[in-house]
């Protein structure tokens, strides 16, 4: 059973009310506490007081817009967040995904999807939180010479400098570090990091790793390489 105070919040910002009320609805009838803004400054503000456990974020909205949302959220929080486009809007998903985005959808969209979509996220999300308080002693960790990845603490150390890295690229780059030379194409590491399929785009799994290499430049030791027409891999290099 669900009670108040240990439910999920969801955070709506969309200025269409009709959209925002239904989205509202459906999520209440799956036990989630629900909090309609539909302006992007307030959405901000709202957003520190409110205390989300996920934000469903449209790109069109008085204020500022969605993307600059996102930007602002970003910097003190890592909180998930679900961009929301309306078909036939220019809604750049690279730059979404660039800015910290977990994930996306285009409007009209089904209402079961949108509340798997929020589970999903949100399940990710919370095992990346519970992992070291159910088991402190067991770290999840890749020590490579210069590159030390923690997925326990969610943190790269690369050359001695702790790296920004949100939470995707990081398990990303755990994934494929912690199989070396093994090569995994775009659909099985979609699978394995978003836990589940996005139909036919592939390119999701092709920004993150151009923002890995932007952080991780390849080395002697080991490198991020494409394995053309298959996918990606971890090269360890002997040491």
């Amino acid at each position: 059973m669900n009670y108040t105070n240990t439910k999920q919040k969801i955070l709506i910002v969309d200025d269409d009310e009709s959209i925002a009320e239904l989205i509202s609805l459906y999520l209440t009838k799956e036990c989630f506490d629900t909090l309609i803004v539909s302006d992007g400054r307030l959405a901000v503000e709202k957003f520190k007081t409110y205390s989300p456990d996920l934000v469903l974020l449209d790109i069109m909205l008085p204020g500022i817009d969605g993307y600059d949302v996102c930007r602002e959220i970003r910097k003190i929080s890592q909180t998930p967040i679900i961009m929301l486009s309306a078909k036939g809007e220019i809604f750049d998903k690279v730059l979404g995904l660039e800015l910290g985005a977990d994930d996306y959808m285009i409007k009209p969209f089904d209402s079961k999807e949108l509340v798997a979509r929020v589970k999903a996220v949100l399940r990710r999300y919370n095992n990346k939180d519970s992992s070291p308080k159910n088991n402190e002693t067991k770290e999840k960790k890749v020590e490579l010479p210069n590159l030390t990845i923690n997925l326990t603490n969610y943190s790269v150390k690369y050359n001695g400098e702790n790296i920004d890295m949100p939470p995707k690229e990081l398990e990303l780059l755990f994934f494929l570090a912690s199989s070396p030379n093994q090569v995994f194409t775009r659909e099985q590491l979609l699978d394995n990091i978003w836990g589940y399929e996005y139909v036919n785009d592939t390119r999701t799994v092709d920004v993150h790793v151009k923002r890995i290499r932007e952080k991780l430049p390849d080395n002697e030791y080991w490198s991020l390489s494409t394995v053309w027409g298959i996918g990606y891999k971890f090269d360890i290099k002997k040491y």
